[in-house]
């Protein structure tokens, strides 16, 4: 889950994550923690924020203990959140993106529980390339329109 939400970063900007096994050498250090864990923004315990990260040159990332964070497509409900919609996050801080106020973003501040977005929208595509710049290998998909036609009577009604 760590490495898939690594690669989908990767794929829309030209750097590769690769995983260490020395903690002292990583450029992202990823820790779990609950409450007062000593870098000044301290955890409020189950149901609040759900991890924070710390912009470069920095690279800490830290998920709370406390909260109930389903990995890989466990029982994600109403009262749990997805790990991996919550790390693709903390990753976009982590390469240094703020808050933006485009909902469907990954980056927006707030994750209803029990919904996942894992996918980057490109709200966040484009502000992680204006850091970055473009992956030359990334092609960016547009969505195809779905156009429906409603005839009634002799009214028309399109639907896009």
């Amino acid at each position: 889950m760590f490495s898939r939400s690594f690669d989908r970063w990767s794929a829309v900007i030209p750097i590769t994550f690769n995983q260490t096994t020395s903690y002292s050498c990583a450029d992202i250090k990823i820790g779990v923690f609950r409450g007062d864990h000593g870098d000044g923004t301290p955890f409020d315990g189950a149901g609040g924020v759900l991890g924070h990260a710390f912009a470069p040159p920095d690279g800490r990332f830290h998920l709370d203990g406390d909260d109930n964070l389903v990995a890989d497509g466990g029982n994600l409900n109403g009262t749990s959140d997805d790990m991996e919609t919550v790390v693709m996050h903390e990753i976009g801080h982590v390469l240094g993106l703020a808050h933006p106020s485009v909902t469907a973003a990954v980056m927006y501040p707030s994750v209803e529980a029990g919904k996942r977005k894992a996918e980057l929208g490109n709200d966040d595509v484009e502000g992680i390339q204006v850091l970055y710049g473009s992956n030359p290998n990334y092609k960016r998909v547009e969505p195809t329109p779905t156009y429906w036609l409603v005839c009634e009577g002799l009214k028309a009604l399109w639907v896009y």
